[in-house]
């Protein structure tokens, strides 16, 4: 079996890591903040690293979950990163929301080193990741993505390779796109509901069993009415994904008219002080703009 090596225990990382040791493979962990790890460690065994070309060094397989392009650069090219340590043959997989372009220049660079590289940002959220119930969307070469994919299984739910390096990252800016535009609706179709003066809550149960239901009215209507945004995806993330879709879209030509709206009504968000709250806040945002 494989050695298998995490970097990157947040929200996501942390359980999908988790999901991995479980299932019997031997895993070992990297965090920027020590203190997460090693409590990661307590809980689920394996090891952890202090240095990520020491992780690397020992692992076949190397998965990352970080922040952002940067991130990624930083963690895979590096001084003391992954392509310091990792030995030819080997496979990242990367789990970061990022550019589709810096999959495409981080692919080129670990081929120059005989590694393999799979850009494979996942949809879910942390209940997906808690669950093992993830959607993995990768780009890359088949070979790289049957060989993942045995490790993927443990915390997925559905997983399609979607092209070469960055098709990836470029079907999780899809994703993202349809997502602001249902949270949108959503907040506005409750807001209209209370202000008719209907019991928003039985308005729900009859419209989620028709041609409306989808997966943010079915997970976020009851903590909506609630006005409770402390969980979730925050708006800060969803900022950066959509920054990243918007300035893909001025590449291919793509009409983003609603996606550039509901990215500003993000920005108001955040200047109200939620950026850390979850997506689906728009609709605090239309109550207190009434």
């Amino acid at each position: 079996m494989e050695k298998v090596g995490f970097i990157g225990l947040g929200v996501m990382g942390y359980s999908i890591a988790g999901h991995i040791k479980k299932k019997g493979h031997e895993t070992a962990v990297f965090n920027r903040t020590p203190e997460r790890a090693i409590t990661w460690v307590d809980y689920f065994g394996g090891r952890s690293f202090e240095k990520i070309s020491s992780l690397s060094s020992e692992s076949d397989l190397i998965f990352l979950c970080v922040g952002n392009d940067e991130d990624v650069r930083s963690v895979i090219t590096g001084s003391s990163g992954v392509l310091e340590g990792m030995k030819s043959g080997g496979l990242i997989i990367d789990h970061t929301t990022t550019s589709s372009e810096l999959s495409i220049q981080i692919s080129k660079e670990c081929q120059s080193k005989g590694i393999s590289y799979l850009d494979a940002p996942v949809s879910g959220g942390e209940a997906g990741a808690k669950e093992g119930k993830l959607t993995i969307m990768c780009g890359g070469e088949e070979k790289d993505f049957v060989r993942a994919k045995k490790i993927m299984k443990s915390y997925s739910k559905f997983i399609r390779l979607m092209g070469p390096s960055g098709s990836g990252q470029l079907t999780k800016m899809v994703n993202q796109i349809c997502i602001t535009g249902l949270i949108q609706s959503l907040s506005e179709a409750i807001n209209f509901s209370q202000r008719a003066g209907l019991d928003t809550s039985e308005v729900i149960e009859v419209i989620s069993k028709g041609a409306a239901q989808s997966w943010q009215m079915e997970n976020r209507w009851k903590t909506m009415l609630e006005d409770y945004y402390e969980h979730g995806f925050a708006v800060d993330l969803m900022r950066k994904d959509l920054k990243i879709a918007l300035e893909e879209s001025k590449k291919n030509g793509a009409s983003m008219e609603l996606t550039k709206l509901i990215d500003k009504f993000y920005e108001e968000v955040q200047s109200m002080g939620g950026g850390r709250w979850d997506t689906s806040s728009l609709l605090e945002r239309i109550k207190r703009n009434e």
